[in-house]
């Protein structure tokens, strides 16, 4: 008779973390710095150059208001490229708004709509009576321009 071998416990599987969560979470992460280059890069193009900080302030500000003007609010949530069109002029608007005030101070109130708006759309994803408030708000200070 031969001698009965010990009984071996199979090996615990080990399972691997699920790599789509980490997957998604990257390519949110990409997406995000893809959408932030985009929109400074907008900024920049739609700025140009200028001799002083005044006069910058001024085609800043000039600048996020002809992107308001373009911006749809409606194309926003729209798939594909029109709404990457609509997000990346209402970044630039964004962009573009602040670095008047900041060259500025006659400009801040354009900047705190833009950003008024863009925070509550962030908050929302959707265009509700209190963004339109302040992109209207917005767009009534371009006019004064």
């Amino acid at each position: 008779m031969q001698p009965q071998q010990p009984y071996a416990a199979p090996a615990p599987v080990v399972s691997e973390p699920p790599r789509n969560r980490t997957r998604t979470v990257v390519l949110s992460l990409i997406a995000g710095l893809l959408l932030g280059v985009a929109g400074t890069g907008a900024a920049w193009m739609l700025s140009g150059g200028t001799a002083s900080a005044g006069e910058g302030a001024a085609a800043d500000a000039r600048a996020a208001c002809r992107a308001l003007e373009g911006f749809d609010p409606a194309k926003a949530t729209a798939k594909g490229a029109p709404g990457e069109i609509a997000l990346n002029r209402y970044a630039a608007a964004g962009a573009l708004s602040t670095a008047a005030a900041a060259g500025d101070a006659r400009y801040k109130p354009l900047a705190q709509a833009v950003r008024g708006s863009r925070e509550r759309f962030s908050m929302t994803f959707e265009f509700d009576a209190e963004v339109k408030k302040e992109l209207d708000r917005a767009r009534s200070l371009c006019e004064d321009l």
